[in-house]
């Protein structure tokens, strides 16, 4: 790294000269310097100035010896593997332990060597006060160091940037995440913005000054700041905001026009996504937040690591969760199917960099073609398959039935298949709350998703097969949080298909957790729901996130209603009438078990949909869906009661 920096330094004129100092042997020279003048301090001080003869002459003697412990002691305390310009209070340690490593053999020497040998003792007062001088001005080195290179890096910046005036702006949070960031734009000079002061609402932090920027009060005291120092906006430098705390916070900026950022999450920055510094605007996910999922680290460590764990659909946005969090578990290797070319590169160059050390496989190919199907379990031997290959679009499917079928159906069934053939231990569907009471085609889709997982469970004992049903996550690939903002982008209007429309939301991150939790405590059989929350009115969550870009709705951003497309409900349900709900081991998923369809009902009809879809009659795969699910009301098909109620 020095080295790649000194080259840098050459290669750039403003550098200055000092900058060269970066190249080892120059901060080995640097550091010889700093030991010769310490010992030869130590001896004048010894001796107020006034070095006799004989001592001066042992004095050179013993000068190479004591150098050479210091420097050995320098590397026994890995002081060299330290880049200069990042050393700080951690680094203190270390140096106070080679003072010891130093000073200890010269005491030893001096009281251990015998009389012949006088000349090589050292004084004790010159060994402590030696010690104290030469180790104290390496320390010192290194942070003079650090601070021409802030201050130059600073400066350099600022010549980079446009050099106008710096916005003022407020922190709001003065703990570990606003020391942080405080720094971070002190240390920068590209930055527009200039933090003018913090609030908090911590009332032992009143009045505290962190790196010059004093704590001014508390949120409340917001707009008053606001008004008194012509605030540009504010920003949120507090980790893990409750949304309940970061609603009100938003709000009372809202009054004041006063724009709101945050600083990106700490596992962003750890990953290496983002910098501190990158502020990013408050979104609607964070006011929409969830609690933190609670894993059961043990179980899912025994149920992933050292497993084969294939992903299909791994380049959608459940899947590719579903993946970075398998990949977490150092599972012995991880297997990304997906049909979608370009999507699953991505994911697959993403896990590469964030897991180097992971045994990763990128396939190509479609979980209903069966011999490409068979062909991967038979080379991989997966244990555990997380099934997230779905068609998932509401009015798509509508207008395609049959692929629906084709997809969610008939490629669950064949998968499932070929899983039990190769003792699969476990097989996870990722399913919906659009399953229950299905209105549309792809949610009937995934309600028979579901029946064919349970009957593999009863075909092939030696195989878990369960299903674990949530709503939307937040952010995904054609989800309602992405339409808005590109209209809002576009300047509008939103559309909204009914003012009554509620949907459950989760975050995709929380969602593939669960997920993971739910497949560990899997018996067979089952049918997972996750806990969604409250509804969230669509209307509302538009109407915020034009509030959160700056815009007043309605006026700004208008808000259009264009009515209910086909196959969808104004209100998403969790579970079906008859579907028995009981806790589990974990607050957040619940477990529905219920009589199984008769496989003398299903198998047949399951033969009449591969035979009506792989012909194209639309028609006849709608009519099936609604004969074969009697709670399920497809538009334009009358269903026939079935005299076997799958719920019952």
């Amino acid at each position: 790294m020095e080295r790649g920096l000194d080259q840098s330094v050459r290669s750039n004129p403003r550098r200055p000269v000092w900058a060269w100092s970066l190249h080892r042997r120059t901060q080995f020279l640097l550091d010889l310097v700093v030991l010769v003048a310490a010992f030869a301090l130590a001896y004048l001080l010894r001796f107020e100035f006034m070095i006799p003869e004989r001592a001066r002459e042992s004095a050179l003697i013993q000068l190479p010896l004591v150098v050479l412990v210091q420097f050995v002691a320098l590397y026994l305390a890995r002081v060299y593997t330290f880049v200069w310009r990042y050393v700080g209070i951690r680094e203190v340690d270390a140096f106070v332990r080679a003072a010891a490593f130093s000073a200890l053999p010269l005491v030893a020497l001096r009281y251990g060597l015998p009389d012949a040998y006088q000349e090589w003792r050292v004084p004790l007062s010159v060994i402590v006060m030696d010690t104290v001088l030469a180790f104290g001005g390496l320390l010192a080195l290194r942070v003079l160091r650090r601070m021409l290179y802030e201050r130059f890096e600073r400066d350099f910046r600022a010549h980079a940037g446009d050099g106008g005036r710096r916005k003022p702006v407020l922190l709001v949070g003065a703990g570990r995440a606003g020391v942080l960031a405080v720094r971070e734009i002190q240390g920068r000079g590209d930055m527009d913005i200039e933090p003018v002061g913090f609030v908090d609402d911590d009332p032992l932090k009143q009045g505290m000054v962190i790196h010059g920027v004093r704590v001014l009060g508390t949120t409340q005291q917001i707009p008053n700041l606001a008004r008194e120092m012509a605030l540009d906006h504010v920003i949120l430098t507090i980790a893990d905001t409750a949304p309940e705390s970061l609603r009100r916070i938003v709000e009372i900026c809202e009054r004041e026009r006063l724009k709101v950022r945050t600083v990106p999450g700490l596992y962003e920055v750890l990953a290496g996504k983002v910098s501190l510094s990158r502020f990013r605007d408050v979104d609607i996910q964070d006011l929409l937040g969830r609690d933190p999922v609670q894993l059961d680290q043990a179980s899912l460590e025994r149920f992933l690591t050292g497993k084969r764990v294939m992903v299909t659909g791994a380049g959608g946005s459940i899947g590719a969760e579903l993946a970075r969090q398998v990949a977490r578990f150092d599972p012995e290797r991880l297997l990304l199917f997906e049909r979608a070319e370009f999507a699953l590169f991505e994911i697959d160059r993403e896990l590469r960099h964030l897991w180097p050390q992971s045994r990763i496989e990128a396939l190509v190919g479609d979980v209903g073609d069966a011999d490409r199907v068979r062909e991967v379990l038979n080379e991989h031997l997966p244990d555990v398959i997380f099934h997230a290959a779905a068609h998932k679009h509401v009015p798509l499917m509508e207008a395609n039935p049959a692929e629906a079928v084709k997809n969610n159906v008939l490629g669950t069934r064949c998968l499932g298949e070929l899983a039990g053939e190769s003792g699969v231990d476990a097989f996870i569907l990722v399913s919906t709350d659009k399953a229950v009471r299905p209105t549309s085609v792809m949610g009937a889709s995934k309600r028979l998703a579901e029946l064919v997982t349970q009957r593999l469970d009863a075909r092939h004992p030696d195989t878990r097969f369960l299903a674990v049903r949530f709503g939307n996550v937040l952010d995904s690939a054609g989800s309602v949080i992405r339409i808005f903002r590109e209209q809002i982008a576009r300047g509008g209007p939103l559309t909204v298909t009914h003012p009554e429309m509620q949907r459950y939301f989760m975050t995709i991150p929380e969602a593939s957790q669960l997920v993971l939790q739910a497949g560990a405590m899997g018996e067979g059989g089952e049918i997972f729901v996750l806990d969604m929350g409250e509804p969230i009115r669509i209307l509302d969550l538009a109407e915020k996130m034009i509030t959160l870009s700056g815009f007043v709705p309605g006026r700004d951003v208008e808000i259009s209603f264009t009515g209910l497309r086909p196959g969808e409900k104004l209100f998403e349900e969790i579970e079906l009438e008859g579907e028995e709900m009981a806790k589990t081991q974990h607050q957040k998923i619940f477990v529905g078990r219920f009589r199984p369809y008769p496989p003398d009902r299903l198998d047949p009809a399951l033969e009449r949909l591969a035979e009506d879809s792989r012909l194209g009659h639309q028609a006849r795969v709608r009519h099936t869906l609604a004969e074969l699910l009697p709670e399920a009301t497809l538009e334009g098909v009358e269903p026939e009661v079935a005299a076997v109620n799958p719920g019952g």
